[in-house]
């Protein structure tokens, strides 16, 4: 017997209309989340054009880190500050329908034992979903962050990121990379500091460096220390001692076509005292440059003030005196050696950045000027 020929044997098969990939609403809200050893800080934003608006935002010193330098681990005290600041987060994003958010944690967490158990506590109280990242994408999304305020003349670029536990520095050769183009090329370092091939110009990471000593563990290491002029020399001395193997350090380079970018509080801090600000204006600080001098003077009037002096400073404070110098203790150091006698300041950070990578692979940044 012929065997059966199955039904519709022979026949086009009918098309599969595979559905259209959902494109990303541009008007969709984002949160970018940095838990790090010092503070709890978090924006919301939505896309604008090449770059994004501000929507909300928080910010509250958690001090995270305080005791991890002894004891190694996180301290109770710590945790039940940083949940409670981010139930806060979570009553944000709750409030305004976030469903695109990266939430991140940093240097104490990183360096914690017992941090793998506080991000499950975290979730477990908060709901949020924190992730540890590691050194070098906490240095990328800085660098990013920064891209708008990259010079178009820039031929050597050092970005600078202090942070409560630890500093990254990332030095970039553009020098390869025609002069408009020179800010969104630092932009596409996103997708990581040696991206694959690409038909656009490159930003070339040449070297970059975490150190773990940030304005908490910087202070902690010298804690012992009674002198306030000591042991701000004592903490700048050291710092300069663990960029002995940074690729800028090792090698005399010309001064021309270099810029750094500084962003931290302690930047942001020091340029808020030289433009004598009694209440902080983030428009006049952001891509404000500032020279070696005038920030040596702000530094030396700080030495002037001591610790009481910096307590009742309107631009420092209760919480910041004791880091503020430690900060400023990294910032000199970075200016000995480094060949410019300019910093431009970004109040920005990685926040922004990761603002900036989420929207880039969305695709609904547009793609103009920065």
């Amino acid at each position: 017997m012929a065997p059966r020929r199955p039904r519709g044997a022979g026949a086009f098969p009918k098309p599969v209309e595979s559905p259209a990939p959902n494109k990303p609403d541009p008007n969709a809200l984002y949160a970018a989340l940095d838990l790090g050893t010092n503070s709890c800080r978090m924006l919301i934003a939505q896309p604008k054009g090449s770059q994004f608006h501000v929507v909300d935002s928080f910010s509250k010193s958690v001090q995270l880190g305080h005791g991890l330098e002894r004891s190694g681990r996180l301290s109770r005290a710590s945790m039940a500050r940083t949940v409670a600041a981010l139930r806060v987060c979570q009553q944000k994003i709750r409030r305004h329908e976030v469903t695109r958010m990266r939430l991140v944690a940093t240097e104490a967490c990183r360096r914690a034992k017992n941090s793998r158990d506080f991000i499950r506590q975290i979730k477990r109280e908060t709901g949020l979903e924190m992730e540890i990242i590691q050194p070098e994408e906490e240095a990328r999304l800085a660098v990013i962050s920064c891209a708008p305020l990259v010079s178009t003349r820039t031929e050597q670029l050092l970005v600078v990121d202090i942070g409560g536990g630890s500093t990254e520095l990332v030095w970039i050769d553009l020098s390869s990379v025609p002069h408009r183009d020179r800010p969104r090329a630092i932009m596409r370092l996103h997708s990581g500091f040696h991206p694959p091939e690409s038909p656009f110009p490159a930003a070339k990471v040449v070297d970059w460096i975490s150190v773990p000593l940030g304005v908490a563990t910087l202070r902690d290491q010298f804690n012992d220390v009674q002198d306030d002029a000591a042991r701000y020399a004592l903490m700048s001395w050291f710092f300069e001692e663990n960029l002995s193997e940074f690729a800028p350090y090792k090698d005399a380079q010309s001064r021309e076509g270099f810029q750094i970018i500084g962003t931290s509080g302690t930047v942001t801090t020091v340029a808020a005292s030289h433009l004598g600000l009694r209440r902080y204006d983030r428009t006049k600080v952001d891509g404000l440059r500032m020279s070696s001098d005038q920030i040596e003077a702000v530094i030396g009037k700080y030495l002037e003030m001591g610790p009481a002096g910096r307590r009742r400073d309107p631009r420092i404070g209760q919480d910041r005196q004791a880091l503020i110098m430690s900060g400023a203790a990294i910032l000199q150091a970075l200016l000995r050696i480094w060949p410019t006698d300019r910093l431009s300041v970004a109040d920005r950070g990685l926040r922004e950045g990761l603002l900036y990578a989420q929207m880039s692979v969305d695709g609904v940044l547009e793609d103009g000027p920065l």
